[in-house]
């Protein structure tokens, strides 16, 4: 009966942990952030429809222009015929706008990327490159910059093509619907937050009014209902976006942030508007409640036994090195980093001559390679990127300068090194007697 009683105890803890990722999505992936180290997924390389979460290349491509000078939040647009006819339809999700109206890029980013506002998307799409057809193009052309592999852009939106009006972007087919595997909706969202993290300055407002104070002031309450003061509040939320279609089914990409470690998680293909919510629920409480960075190897770090490198033509015949970062690993509550990870060096061998050895002069803090650290788990979804590989591994440089000697040093170590080679030859030949 005790026997029985810890089996079946162990069991429970067995699928307690399972279900706790025990994610209803077609597709999921939960990433940290700051490294893109990966620590659940689920079908992450399914191509499936991502809706109006299209919105965070967008995005993207708006904050790169702006960062580069081209586009300023000030600047004005005038609003063209597709736009207006897009804005119009209440049956999607829009800010109307004027015909003959006038609107800063600033008030169309809001109504972008608060209530996924698909006539304000299309605006700042021409704001950029013209015409949405060019759009497009910068949206594939970005995408395939950034390293995804799974991506197929047809548009700024997200919509289905059918609900373009028939202006559907050039070279596109009219039922054609915006597609990417969860992986690389996670990784546009990390490269997102990498290089823009003002984007949560925005993405975290649950409420705003377009155009406030004026007669076509309109409520934009934030479709990512998990927000602070929303129907499924998380309190740490704060971004990024969600997207639906008939095609897409429900679809959210969060993250929150805690103790100063955010994560990212992404759902594909759910039955319902709540669904998304709780399945990322999920991931993100199982993330927050047991995830943690802990440093494993300080600045100066030296593996046993492998401190120094010989050096030729120095006047010292070896230098010490060691790393020149501290190496912080996420590890999960109850596991023992150092007993997770191995560490090895990696030298490069450009700067060794072909007996392993480095040649003086020699700088302090010179780079001489990496330590790097290898994963031993039993789980390993490794990292978004190749990046992220390098978050677990720090430069090996020299702790001390080394001089080149002069030539009557080199000249003479030369001469000891030719008689030392005939005393160890004469000295096996005799031993060989006996």
């Amino acid at each position: 009966m005790v026997t029985v009683f810890f089996l079946s105890l162990f069991s429970t803890n067995v699928l307690a942990e399972t279900d706790t990722l025990d994610i209803d999505a077609e597709g999921a992936i939960l990433v940290e952030a700051s490294t893109g180290k990966i620590l659940f997924e689920k079908n992450a390389d399914e191509v499936l429809g991502i809706a109006s979460m299209t919105k965070m290349m967008t995005e993207y491509l708006l904050l790169e222009a702006i960062s580069e000078g081209k586009v300023s939040l000030t600047d004005e647009y005038h609003v063209s015929e597709y736009v207006y006819k897009i804005s119009q339809n209440r049956a999607l999700s829009n800010v109307p706008l004027r015909a003959d109206g006038t609107y800063t890029v600033e008030e169309l980013y809001q109504a972008m990327a608060i209530y996924s506002a698909n006539g304000a998307t299309i605006a700042l799409a021409e704001v950029i490159a013209e015409t949405e057809t060019n759009f497009v193009k910068l949206m594939n052309e970005k995408a395939k910059e950034l390293g995804l592999d799974d991506y197929k852009f047809v548009n700024s939106t997200g919509l289905n093509n059918r609900d373009l009006a028939g202006f559907h972007p050039e070279g596109t087919g009219p039922e054609e619907e915006n597609e990417m595997s969860a992986r690389s909706t996670a990784e546009l969202a990390y490269h997102l937050l990498k290089k823009f993290p003002e984007i949560l300055d925005t993405a975290s407002i649950p409420k705003m009014k377009f155009r406030e104070g004026t007669d076509d002031e309109i409520n934009m309450d934030n479709w990512n209902w998990m927000l602070p003061g929303l129907v499924y509040e998380h309190p740490d939320v704060d971004g990024i976006k969600t997207g639906s279609t008939d095609y897409a089914g429900f679809g959210f990409t969060g993250t929150a942030e805690r103790d100063g470690v955010r994560f990212i998680t992404v759902v594909l293909k759910t039955d319902s508007y709540k669904a998304r919510f709780d399945e990322t629920r999920k991931m993100l409480d199982y993330a927050l409640g047991n995830y943690s960075f802990e440093e494993i190897y300080p600045e100066g770090y030296q593996l046993k036994d492998q401190s120094t490198i010989p050096v030729v033509k120095g006047k010292e015949k070896e230098v010490e090195v060691h790393t020149d970062a501290p190496i912080s690993v996420l590890v999960k509550r109850g596991e023992k980093a150092e007993e997770l990870y191995e560490a090895s060096y990696r030298l490069d061998e450009e700067m060794l001559t072909k007996d392993g050895e480095l040649t003086a002069p020699l700088k302090k803090g010179t780079k001489v390679g990496a330590m790097e650290l290898t994963y031993k788990g039993e789980l390993n979804y490794g990292f978004l990127t190749s990046e992220g590989e390098k978050t677990i591994s720090s430069d090996l440089i020299t702790v001390d300068e080394v001089e080149k000697t002069n030539w009557f040093v080199l000249m003479m170590r030369s001469i000891g090194g030719f008689f030392g080679d005939i005393w160890t030859s004469a000295s096996d030949a005799v031993k060989g007697w006996f």
